[in-house]
C-alpha cells in the first residue's frame, strides 16, 4: 500500500461551521492509497507509519482541494468572439464558436483550474452537433483529458428536448424567420437533437465505462425546465434513482425563465418541481437567481442543493442570487465558475473574493457571507453537489487525499496581522500565483508552476496553431448564421414579460 505523510505549517480540515475552521498547527495528513487515514501532528502520523514517506510544507497552509461546481467549456465564449450580453441573446451569439479538438479543450481549463486549487470539477457537457457516435466520442475526450492531467471530474452531458434557442419550439421559431434564415437555421437546431432514449443510453454506456475510475464518475443533467419535456423529468428522475446518481440543473437564471416557468406551468419553476417529485438532496440547481421567498424554503425543506456561479450571474446580467437567505434557511450552496470568472478565467481564489464582498448588504447585520462559509462553498458544499459526494471536498479520514497548499508567507508578504484568523486572511489575500502545490488523490499533479503528466506549453501551442488556421467553410456559415438570426432572437423577447409591478425581495441597497 502506498502511503504519504503531507506536513504544513498550519492544516485546515474544513470548516465546523460558517464562522470557524477546524485547524491544525503544523498539522500533517496521513494517505494510504490517495486516501487520508488519519490527521494530527507530525510526530503521532509517523507513530502511525513509520516508514510511510513525509513531505514537509514548513510556510504553507494545506486546505482540502477545491470543488468548480458548475464548468461547461474550456476556451471561452469570449475567446471565441461571443460577448457577455444577456443570456438570451448571448445563445445565439455563440451559434459562431469555431470547433477545437475536446480533448485539448478540456485540459486547456484543467490547467486554470488546477492551478487555482481545483481539483473536483463538475463538467456538464452540451449543446453539440452530431449523433450518438460523435457525442460519445466527444464525452470520452472529455473525460479522458481529466483523467490523463490528474484532475477528479463529475461528468454530465446536458438533456435538451426542445426550444433549443429561444424559449418555443423550433419549428415555431423559425416559422416566424425570413425563410432563407429559417432554412438554414432550423438544420442546425435539427443537428443538435438526440431522441431521449439516447440521451439514457448515452448516460448508461458511460456510467459503465467509468466504472472503477478513480478520477471520474457521470451524472445526470436535465439541462433547464424550458429544455425538458415533464416527461422527460421523471424519466431522469427515475434513473437517478435507479442509478443512485445526483442530477444538476440550470434553473431560473434570469427573470425571463420565471416568466417561461408561469407560462407553461401556472405557478413558479420551483413549485412545478417539487410537485413532480424531483427535489432532494440529489438535485442541484445551478443559477437559482431568480428564485422567490417560497421557492426558497422549498428548496431548504426538500434538501435541495444550489450552486451560485456569482461571476457568470454579473458578467451576463443575470442578477445577484439571494446567497444571505440560502445560508440563513440552512441551504447547502456550491460555488462554480460557469463558463469563466470575473477574469475572465478559472481562478477559484478570485471567485472567493468576488462571492464575499458583494454579498455585504447595507446595514449592521451579520447575516453577510464569512471567509469561512464561501471557503467551504468551494469546497464541501460544492463536493456534495457531485457524484463523489462525501469523498471528497474535505481532509477526514476516509475522504479522498484531495489537497491544495498555499504558500502563507507569500500571500501574506510584507505584513498581515494575527488578529485577523489565518483563513479569512488566504481568502483575502492569497492568490493563484501563492498555490505551490496541488495533489489529486494522494498525487502531485501540480507543483511549483509545473503540470506534472501533461505539457502546458505544448497543449497551448497545438490550440494556438490549431485556431490560428483560417475558418472552415462550417465555421463561416455559422458565423454568418449567428450575426444573422441575433436580431430575431432579441426582437422575440420584446415584451415577454409581463408589464406589472416588481419589487425583489432580496436587495443590494437600501430603499429611501
Amino acid at each position: 500500500m502506498a502511503e504519504l505523510i503531507v506536513q504544513a505549517r498550519t492544516l485546515i480540515t474544513g470548516a465546523a461551521d460558517r464562522h470557524n475552521p477546524v485547524v491544525i498547527d503544523k498539522g500533517a495528513v496521513l494517505s494510504r492509497d490517495g486516501v487520508v487515514v488519519a490527521t494530527g501532528t507530525l510526530d503521532e502520523m509517523v507513530a502511525l507509519a513509520p516508514t510511510a514517506p513525509v513531505k514537509t510544507y514548513p510556510k504553507h497552509a494545506m486546505l482540502p482541494g477545491f470543488v468548480n461546481a458548475h464548468h461547461h467549456v474550456g476556451i471561452t465564449p469570449l475567446q471565441h468572439g461571443s460577448p457577455d450580453h444577456p443570456l438570451e441573446l448571448w445563445f445565439a451569439s455563440r451559434i459562431p464558436a469555431r470547433r477545437l479538438d475536446l480533448y485539448l479543450d478540456t485540459l486547456y481549463s484543467a490547467f486554470e483550474m488546477i492551478a487555482s486549487g481545483i481539483t473536483t470539477v463538475q463538467h456538464i457537457q452540451g449543446w453539440m452537433q452530431g449523433g450518438y457516435d460523435a457525442i460519445h466520442g466527444a464525452a470520452t475526450k472529455v473525460l479522458n483529458g481529466y483523467r490523463n492531467i490528474g484532475m477528479r471530474a463529475s461528468y454530465c452531458y446536458a438533456v435538451r428536448e426542445q426550444n433549443r434557442l429561444v424559449y418555443e419550439a423550433d419549428e415555431d421559431f423559425c416559422a416566424r424567420l425570413p425563410k432563407d434564415l429559417a432554412d438554414r437555421l432550423l438544420p442546425y437546431l435539427k443537428s443538435q437533437a438526440m431522441p431521449f432514449s439516447d440521451f439514457m443510453r448515452l448516460f448508461d454506456q458511460l456510467h459503465a465505462e467509468n466504472q472503477g475510475q478513480r478520477l471520474t464518475r457521470i451524472q445526470l443533467a436535465p439541462a433547464n425546465l424550458h429544455w425538458v419535456s415533464d416527461d422527460g423529468l421523471l424519466a431522469l428522475q427515475e434513473k437517478s434513482r435507479s442509478a443512485n446518481v445526483p442530477m444538476h440543473m440550470h434553473l431560473l437564471e434570469t427573470a425571463l425563465q420565471k416568466e417561461y416557468a408561469y407560462r407553461r406551468t401556472g405557478k413558479t419553476a420551483m413549485r412545478h418541481l417539487y410537485d413532480l417529485g424531483l427535489l432532494g438532496p440529489h438535485m442541484t440547481l445551478g443559477h437559482g437567481v431568480w428564485l422567490n421567498a417560497e421557492d426558497i424554503d422549498i428548496a431548504a425543506d426538500t434538501g435541495t442543493c444550489i450552486c451560485h456561479n456569482c461571476s457568470s450571474n454579473f458578467r451576463l446580467r443575470s442578477g445577484l442570487a439571494p446567497l444571505n437567505v440560502w445560508e440563513k434557511k440552512g441551504i447547502n450552496v456550491g460555488m462554480g465558475l460557469d463558463e469563466a470568472g470575473i477574469n475572465e478565467d478559472r481562478d477559484m481564489l478570485q471567485e472567493l473574493k468576488l462571492a464575499l464582498r458583494v454579498h455585504r448588504t447595507p446595514g449592521m447585520d451579520d447575516d453577510v457571507p464569512t471567509p469561512t462559509q464561501i471557503f467551504r462553498m468551494a469546497s464541501e458544499g460544492g463536493a456534495k453537489t457531485t457524484a463523489f459526494g462525501s469523498e471528497i471536498g474535505r481532509l477526514d479520514p476516509g475522504r479522498h487525499f484531495d489537497a491544495v497548499l498555499i504558500d502563507i508567507d507569500a500571500a501574506f508578504y510584507p505584513y498581515q496581522d494575527t488578529d485577523i484568523p489565518l483563513l479569512d486572511a488566504l481568502v483575502q489575500r492569497a492568490h493563484a500565483r501563492h498555490v505551490s502545490a496541488v495533489y489529486v488523490d494522494g498525487e502531485v499533479v501540480y507543483a511549483d508552476g509545473r503540470f506534472t503528466k501533461i505539457d502546458r506549453d505544448a497543449v497551448l501551442k497545438e490550440i494556438h496553431d490549431i485556431l490560428a488556421q483560417p475558418r472552415t467553410e462550417d465555421e463561416i456559415a455559422r458565423r454568418q448564421l449567428g450575426f444573422d438570426v441575433f436580431p430575431h432572437v432579441k426582437k422575440f423577447y420584446e415584451g415577454y414579460i409581463r408589464d406589472e409591478p416588481r419589487k425583489p425581495f432580496y436587495e443590494a441597497s437600501s430603499s429611501v
